[in-house]
């Protein structure tokens, strides 16, 4: 079968949208960088239309800032944003933990050992982009287990608003390490059944950013929003 018109625009804008998530997250685009809505249209040879699909999604991620007769910029960070987004997740991924400990089996005990094994490989390879894909995994995995998988949703969006800093975070600190250790300790409160230990070693892994942020806005305090903008 043909495909129509509006699947041609999803294939387009995601492609789109793929490629510039790529660029926006691994900080090949920067914050504060100007991108052209007539040049990635060129790039692709397509249309503005899909451009500005593409930009609307990404612009939803707080991942680039559209203004009307002016620029668009890849969005710098925004301190009162970033508290928001980790709000949110931190509640979410509490409830996970609770009932990943009170829901786990020998199955998904095998299964969240795999997530840190290929972590323990990906830090011996001193691969810090596939130890962040796999770090989406073992969240991902752990809201299975919690026999909640709709809540994925809901961390991998607030964790994408600051990947940006992740990726500082693990290339210029490799503190692959001490994330592992964390995702480690989770795995054995979720094993044990303690639904508190579990939670407070996710709160703990969650309070890791916080020296990057302060480290990041310190040496770059371009790539951030000016304070009560």
């Amino acid at each position: 079968m043909q495909p129509t018109l509006a699947q041609d625009r999803r294939t387009t804008v995601d492609e789109i949208f793929d490629h510039l998530y790529a660029e926006i997250s691994s900080l090949r685009l920067r914050p504060g960088d100007r991108i052209s809505e007539a040049e990635i249209a060129a790039q692709f040879g397509v249309s503005r239309q899909p451009v500005r699909d593409a930009f609307t999604r990404l612009a939803n991620l707080d991942l680039l800032l559209i203004r009307p007769q002016r620029a668009t910029e890849v969005k710098r960070f925004s301190s009162r944003e970033i508290e928001k987004s980790r709000f949110v997740r931190a509640a979410v991924e509490a409830e996970v933990l609770r009932r990943a400990a009170r829901n786990h089996d020998g199955a998904s005990t095998a299964r969240i050992e795999a997530c840190l094994a290929e972590q323990r490989k990906a830090i011996a390879d001193g691969d810090f982009k596939a130890f962040g894909a796999l770090d989406y995994q073992f969240h991902q995995t752990l809201c299975d287990v919690a026999g909640a998988d709709f809540a994925f949703e809901v961390i991998s969006t607030e964790k994408a608003k600051v990947d940006r800093l992740c990726t500082l975070g693990l290339s210029k600190e490799d503190r692959m390490p001490q994330l592992l250790e964390d995702h480690e300790a989770i795995a054995a409160a979720i094993a044990a059944g303690d639904e508190e230990a579990a939670v407070a070693a996710g709160m703990l892994h969650l309070s890791r950013l916080d020296a990057t942020i302060e480290a990041i806005s310190r040496t770059n305090a371009n790539y951030f929003e000016p304070e009560g903008r």
